[in-house]
C-alpha cells in the first residue's frame, strides 16, 4: 500500500490548528503519535481523512512548512487589550463561506438592477452617537415601544433581522459551521463580523449566543455597514474596547437599543440593580447591556458593575441551552432569508447552477432545495 510523505511539523501544526489532541484522535488513527514522530507514513486514504478529521485543505499539508493564517477582514477584537490570537477553523470557514455568499448576492444583485443601499458608509467614526442611533432608528423602522411588546426575545430578534433585511442587509445567524451541526461556533472566540459592501451588505450572527446578546450583536454590526467597515467585532459589554471603531460601535448599538434617556427614566430612585430583570425584558437586551448602561448612566460604581456583571455572565450560561427546532426555518436563518429566496430563483431560472446553489446553501438534495421554493412561495 502505497505510503505519503507528509512532514510530521504540518500534521502536528493541522491537529493543534483543530484544537485536537493525539488521544482525540488516536481511535480514529492508531498511527497518529508515529506520524507525528516521523516515524511512520499515511497511506494517501488516511492522509485524507486525517485533513477532514481536522478541518484542513489536503494541500496545506503538502506546503513546505504551516501556513500562517488570518482573518481576512479587520480583526478588532481584544483580550486585556491584546489583540486574540490565530483563529479557529470553525471562525475561518464560517468568514469564507458569508464572503462566498456576499460575491454570489453581489453578482445577483447587479444582474436585476439592484440600487447600493445608501446607509452603508452613510456616516464617519467622530459622528455624535445620539444622532447616528437616532437616523439607524428611523431608517430601520425600530420602534422602541413596539418592541416592548413582543413576549420574547426571539419575536423581538426575528423582527429585528426581518427589519434589517428589509433594506437589503444579508442577516446569516448560525452557531454552526454550514449546517454541519458537530462544528460549533464559541461566543468566547467571536460573536459576530460584518461584511461591508453598498449592494451587498452582510452581517453575521453567532447562533450559539443568547438570543438577547444576539439583539446586541445585530446592532453593533449594522453600525459597522452605517460606518462602511467590515470587522470582527470585540462586543463585550464589560470592558470599553481599547479601538477606536469597536468603542463607537459599541456605544450606537447600546443607544439604538437602550437609549439612555428612557433608561434612566424607568429606574428606580434606590437600587437601580433591583430593575435590572425587568428593564431587560422591556428592552428586549440582555441583562449584561442593562448592566452596562446603568453604569453608563453614572448609577452603580465600576466596583459594583464587576460583581454584578460575573454574576449574571454565569447565571446566562448555566440557562442557555439549544434546540433543533424547525430545519427549514433554521436554514433560511442560518443563510438569511433574502439570500436564499435570490438564490432559489436565481437556480430555477438558471441562472445559477443546481451544484453551485447546493454548496452554498450546505445541502445535497433537489428535494431540499425545492422545498425552500416552496416555503418561499416561488413559483416551481
Amino acid at each position: 500500500m502505497m505510503r505519503v510523505e507528509v512532514k510530521p511539523d504540518l500534521l502536528r501544526w493541522a491537529r493543534e490548528r483543530a484544537g485536537r489532541s493525539p488521544a482525540s484522535l488516536r481511535k480514529k488513527f492508531p498511527k497518529i503519535d508515529l506520524w507525528e514522530r516521523g516515524e511512520a507514513m499515511p497511506t494517501f486514504k488516511q492522509l485524507e481523512a486525517f485533513a477532514k478529521a481536522v478541518f484542513v485543505p489536503m494541500g496545506y499539508l503538502f506546503l513546505s512548512e504551516p501556513r500562517k493564517e488570518r482573518v481576512p477582514i479587520p480583526d478588532l477584537r481584544t483580550m486585556g487589550g491584546e489583540l486574540l490570537g490565530t483563529p479557529s477553523p470553525d471562525l475561518l470557514d464560517v468568514l469564507y463561506l458569508c464572503q462566498r455568499r456576499q460575491a454570489w448576492y453581489r453578482d445577483y444583485a447587479r444582474s436585476i438592477g439592484e440600487d447600493p443601499r445608501p446607509f452603508v458608509g452613510s456616516v464617519k467614526v467622530d459622528a455624535p452617537v445620539d444622532e447616528t442611533a437616532e437616523a439607524m432608528r428611523r431608517t430601520l423602522g425600530f420602534d422602541l415601544e413596539a418592541r416592548r411588546g413582543f413576549s420574547t426575545w426571539t419575536e423581538a430578534l426575528r423582527r429585528f433581522i426581518e427589519q434589517s433585511e428589509n433594506l437589503g442587509v444579508l442577516v446569516m445567524v448560525s452557531g454552526v459551521v454550514g449546517s454541519n451541526n458537530q462544528r460549533k461556533l464559541d461566543p468566547e472566540e467571536f460573536r459576530g463580523f460584518a461584511l461591508s459592501d453598498d449592494l451587498a451588505p452582510l452581517v453575521f450572527i453567532n447562533g450559539a449566543d443568547t438570543k438577547a446578546a444576539q439583539m446586541f450583536t445585530l446592532a453593533h454590526e449594522l453600525a459597522h455597514l452605517w460606518l462602511g467597515e467590515s470587522a470582527l467585532s470585540d462586543l463585550s459589554p464589560r470592558v470599553l474596547p481599547s479601538h477606536r471603531i469597536e468603542r463607537w460601535c459599541n456605544q450606537v448599538a447600546a443607544e439604538l437599543l437602550v437609549p439612555i434617556k428612557s433608561l434612566e427614566e424607568s429606574l428606580p430612585p434606590a437600587n437601580p440593580l433591583d430593575a435590572l430583570q425587568d428593564l431587560a425584558r422591556r428592552f428586549k437586551v440582555s441583562t449584561l447591556v442593562i448592566l452596562r448602561r446603568i453604569l453608563d448612566a453614572g448609577r452603580i460604581s465600576q466596583d459594583v458593575f464587576q460583581q454584578a456583571y460575573d454574576h449574571e455572565l454565569e447565571r446566562l450560561r448555566k440557562l442557555l441551552k439549544s434546540s433543533g427546532g424547525n430545519f427549514y426555518l433554521t436554514q433560511e436563518a442560518r443563510a438569511s432569508r433574502r439570500f436564499v429566496h435570490a438564490l432559489v430563483v436565481s437556480t430555477l431560472e438558471g441562472q445559477t447552477l443546481y451544484r453551485e446553489a447546493f454548496h452554498l446553501l450546505g445541502i445535497k438534495k433537489e428535494k431540499t432545495f425545492l422545498e425552500f421554493g416552496i416555503r418561499m412561495g416561488v413559483p416551481l
